[in-house]
């Protein structure tokens, strides 16, 4: 007797930190991805079928890695 006692104790224990977590969680709105600076994100034809949007996004990703590959990066001053 003690022990279904104990085991619909923790049952109610349980349900309660349940709802307790998941009020909680609700109220916190999530944020939006932040953009990257100078990291577009792709974007496709919404129309487009699921490998025409995957090809769009690769060439865009693409594109974008060339790009940021040509951009001469700032050399250290060694002077010291």
């Amino acid at each position: 007797m003690r022990a279904i006692i104990g085991v619909l104790g923790l049952l109610i224990v349980v349900a309660i930190v349940g709802l307790l977590a998941k009020t909680q969680l609700g109220s916190v709105a999530p944020k939006p991805a932040a953009n990257t600076a100078g990291v577009a994100l792709p974007t496709v034809a919404p129309d487009a079928t699921p490998q025409q949007q995957s090809q769009q996004m690769q060439q865009q990703v693409k594109q974008s890695v060339e790009a940021a590959l040509q951009t001469p990066r700032t050399q250290p001053d060694d002077s010291k």
